[in-house]
């Protein structure tokens, strides 16, 4: 057994699939196969059930993902500080943005960390809130930036920007041009919503709840899993939602979409940068997490 054969199994566990981990990894089925294969020869188990459609791991096979994910994780940071100690930065970092951040603030501040740093590999997964929590609870991501709060006791997070959601609507809609509306009045407009999980909907939520509003008294049409999506039905008229202004911000510069503010109604927010508090930060993730600090606080400043 060897590291290599870890990563093959992870993969596999994480994409519930032999054909789609050899994909990913560019192997082919039955050389991960035998990978598997050589790694429950080596420990006397079972570690993969060969579902029908799925590959699942055994009670064996979770215990080993922890371990494995573990020891990844150290050859990493091994290779990062000794590059560290060398004067260089090189490596392959793993971090996870909930929609608004994975999709309008971190690509463009990878690609500026990139430049600086090119022997850097960054991999970004988006998720929603929930899920990218998640992601950082199983060690599957290392930073993980969302928009809500935590609760949950095994996590550090620190805020990183401000933001203030806005009514958005077509540019075409009555209320366009009014610059702010009543919360009562939102309640007999189609109202497109976010999924459960999404931290722009638990903003809305304990938003909406410090007005006196549920959520359940709004007009809801629609259930969407983005905020592209979103923004999608609203300048095709089927409806109006709250967003952040980050998303929808070249279509409000263009004239086609309007952002309102809603009248006593508080809809400011953080996005915050999260990681699990039990688990040291690899010298690549602290570098990247102090760089994107410096790198959004510099863009906030200039917009303001």
């Amino acid at each position: 057994m060897n590291l290599w054969q870890l990563e093959v199994f992870c993969k596999v566990v994480e994409l519930g699939s032999f054909s789609k981990a050899g994909q990913a990894i560019h192997l082919s089925q039955p050389t991960v196969s035998s990978h598997i294969k050589d790694i429950e020869t080596h420990f006397d188990t079972q570690l993969i059930d060969r579902l029908t459609k799925r590959a699942i791991p055994t009670k064996a096979g979770e215990l080993l993902y922890a371990y494995a994910k573990r020891l990844i994780r150290l050859r990493e940071e091994t290779e990062q500080a000794m590059a560290e100690f060398l004067g260089k930065r090189r490596g392959h970092l793993h971090i996870g943005g909930s929609t608004i951040p994975g999709g309008y603030l971190l690509p463009p501040a990878m690609a500026v960390f990139g430049r600086k740093y090119p022997e850097v590999k960054l991999s970004l997964v988006i998720e929603d809130t929930a899920a990218t929590i998640e992601a950082v609870a199983s060690g599957q991501i290392e930073l993980g930036i969302v928009g809500a709060k935590s609760s949950a006791g095994y996590l550090r997070q620190r805020k990183l920007l401000d933001d203030e959601m806005r009514l958005i609507v077509p540019a075409s809609h009555r209320w366009a041009s009014l610059g702010t509306v009543g919360p009562e009045e939102l309640k007999a407009e189609p109202f497109l919503m976010r999924e459960a999980g999404s931290g722009t909907r638990k903003s809305l939520q304990l938003s909406l709840q410090s007005a006196g509003i549920e959520i359940g008294e709004l007009n809801i049409c629609a259930e969407m899993g983005s905020t592209e999506a979103i923004r999608q039905g609203i300048q095709h008229g089927a409806g109006i939602s709250i967003l952040s202004p980050i998303a929808v911000q070249s279509e409000i510069n263009s004239g086609i979409l309007a952002a309102l503010r809603v009248e006593g109604l508080d809809l400011k927010r953080s996005f915050y940068l999260t990681w699990d508090k039990e688990r040291t930060l690899s010298p690549l993730a602290a570098a990247f997490s102090a760089f994107l600090k410096r790198y959004l606080h510099r863009g906030s400043t200039a917009h303001t």
